[in-house]
This record gives structure tokens, C-alpha cells and sequence, in this order.
């Protein structure tokens, strides 16, 4: 088998590797198709070598086929499609025993702080794994892990059919959230200023504006008739989303903290009081989450195809990087790690 190794310096290297049988509880997978996310492009600039064991096989956004099966597991049987949810929890914290296990006080990244998918074999927990039905196609599956961040956010926000939407940000998790967001019958409003990724959103049928062109706090208030936007998605990481985020909240507004700032934001407390307005955290997702993603597939509600922008054999895994360094155009890269 193969697997490609991060190796520092924006460079992988592909070596030859070994299959791992699985233990008990355990199950050997054949990867179909990795995503390249952002947290994947942070450890390719070096932002994240302190947390990565160099050299390291990365990746977390995988579909892949059931191979080898351990003692002990339940409900898959080889040949099996199924999908990722990439964290490994402890069980034991206090956190884990409230029943948090997707912010477990020892959580584990897998594909960060342990070894990824970006290998032709990956062994793994049984209880990471979602089945994927017969309707949805390993390339789709790839991408049911940021999609199920958009239902975590989505769900976290307490969304209700017919409220108004502005999602600040429109890269490939600010378009699934918008997406998201539709499916459940919310007015969508993506604030981007690329010019690519508005485009992205109208063709997904989702209204756009580009904030460094229109006053977005003015749009807003013409567009809910003074009300405000009853959910606001932060998804951009910027100061100027910061500041336009308790703008435009609605009165007692919701407001979903998706992004990861990487310095303290300046945050106008006084809108909080004023409007009170709710700051709700959404960090990664949860095992609902995953059903639900699989679900707006399965269903049709939701097409995954248009946000698959290439698809490149793991040998090419440098190059592939590289086309998605700086590239605004580009949603999701994949990986082909096995034939499907």
C-alpha cells in the first residue's frame, strides 16, 4: 500500500506503507477519496507543525470501503461503504460523561494529532464509522465531513424555515452552511468578496453580496425590512466580520461562531445588551450530525458534485496541494487514494 507522508516545508513524500489488521473494535479500510480542508492547507504552510509528528500521513475528510474487520464489531461487513467521523474521545472526562465526546477535554484529531487518511489502507475505531447508502458515491462521501460541520453550525443556530440567513464568509464551509441553511427552508444571504465565490452561491441558488462594494449593514436592513438577520454565520476569520456580525443581527438574534480567529477579536459587547444577542461556539460536529449530512445526500437535498473541483491520484498529492494554495476558485480537492 501507499501513503503519503507530510514532511515539512509545503512537501509530502509517497512511501511504500503496511496494512494494519485491525484489533478488537477495530476496522481496516480501503480509502476511497480524501478532502483537502483548510486545517490541511494551515499544516501545509508549517502553522501547525508543533501539533503534527513529522514525518506524517494527514487527512480527515475520507470515504473509503470496509476490508478487513476486528473482534468485537457490530453492524459493517466488508465491502461496506462507509465515511469518517475523524475524533477519537477518551469516554472518561467529565465531558465525554456528559455526553460532549466531540469536545472531550482529551480529544484526539485523527489526521492531526494521530495518522490520517491519506493512504490507500487506514485502520481505525468501528465507532468512527457512518454507512453510507447505496445512492451516494464515494466521491460525495468525501465530502459528508464538512458537510456535517454545516449541520453542526446549522444545528447549533436553532435555524427555523423562513428565518433570514447571513453567512460572512463564502469559502467552502460558509457555501455548506448556506446550503444547509436553505435546505431547511431559511432565506440565504452569503457575504463574500470574491467575485468566484459569489458566483459559487448564486448557482447554488443562494442571494450574495460583496461587502467591500455595498454597505452590508445597509443591505441587510433593506433586505429583512429593518428587522436584522435572525441567524448570522461568522465564517471568515476577519476583523470586518466581527464588527459587521452584531450590526446586522436581528434583536435577540443568534449569532454561530464557526471560524477559528488565530488573535483575540475586539467584539462590540454593548450589542449584546442592546439587541440581546446570543454568541453560540460550533466546533467540529457530532454523530447527528453525520446522519443528517448522509441524509441530505441520500435524499437529494442537498449536491455535493458541484463543490468537487478536482480529482488527482495520491501520487500527485504535492501538486494538488499546491493548485489549492491561495486558488479562491477551488472548493474541494480530492484525493484518490483506491479505484472506487
Amino acid at each position: 500500500m501507499q501513503a503519503a507522508q507530510y514532511i515539512g516545508n509545503k512537501s509530502f513524500q509517497v512511501v511504500e506503507g503496511e496494512a494494519i489488521a485491525p484489533k478488537s473494535g477495530e476496522v481496516r479500510l480501503n480509502v476511497g477519496y480524501v478532502g483537502i480542508c483548510g486545517t490541511d492547507m494551515h499544516i501545509y504552510h508549517g502553522v501547525m507543525d508543533q501539533r503534527v509528528s513529522i514525518p506524517q500521513t494527514i487527512g480527515h475528510e475520507i470515504s473509503g470501503v470496509v476490508a478487513e474487520i476486528g473482534d468485537k464489531v457490530e453492524g459493517f461487513a466488508v465491502g461496506d461503504k462507509v465515511v469518517v467521523r475523524p475524533l477519537d474521545w477518551c469516554g472518561e472526562c467529565p465531558t465525554c460523561k456528559a455526553g460532549y465526546i466531540h469536545i472531550c477535554q482529551n480529544l484526539k484529531f485523527m489526521g492531526i494529532d494521530t495518522p490520517g487518511a491519506f493512504q490507500s489502507s487506514w485502520t481505525v475505531k468501528a465507532r468512527t464509522l457512518h454507512k453510507l447508502p447505496d445512492g451516494v458515491d464515494l466521491q460525495q462521501g468525501a465530502l459528508i465531513e464538512p458537510l456535517s460541520v454545516a449541520c453542526h453550525d446549522v444545528r447549533r443556530s436553532r435555524l427555523q424555515a423562513g428565518e433570514k440567513v447571513v453567512v460572512l464568509g463564502g469559502g467552502p464551509i460558509g457555501q455548506l452552511v448556506a446550503a444547509v441553511a436553505k435546505s431547511v427552508g431559511a432565506e440565504v444571504l452569503v457575504s463574500e468578496p470574491n467575485d468566484s465565490r459569489r458566483a459559487f452561491a448564486d448557482k447554488l441558488g443562494v442571494k450574495s453580496v460583496n461587502p467591500m462594494e455595498t454597505d452590508l449593514a445597509a443591505f441587510v436592513d433593506d433586505w429583512t425590512g429593518t428587522k436584522g438577520a435572525d441567524v448570522v454565520f461568522e465564517v471568515s476569520g476577519v476583523k470586518p466580520a466581527i464588527d459587521a456580525m452584531t450590526q446586522i443581527a436581528a434583536r435577540r438574534g443568534r449569532i454561530v461562531m464557526v471560524a477559528i480567529h488565530s488573535t483575540k477579536p475586539e467584539i462590540d459587547l454593548f450589542q449584546f445588551f442592546w439587541k440581546e444577542l446570543e454568541l453560540l461556539g460550533a466546533r467540529v460536529y457530532e454523530a447527528a450530525d453525520f446522519d443528517w449530512a448522509i441524509e441530505l445526500i441520500a435524499s437529494g437535498n442537498i449536491d455535493l458534485k458541484p463543490f468537487i473541483s478536482s480529482v488527482s491520484p495520491l501520487n500527485d498529492i504535492g501538486s494538488t496541494f499546491a493548485s489549492m494554495d491561495g486558488n479562491p476558485e477551488g472548493m474541494k480537492a480530492l484525493v484518490e487514494c483506491n479505484a472506487e
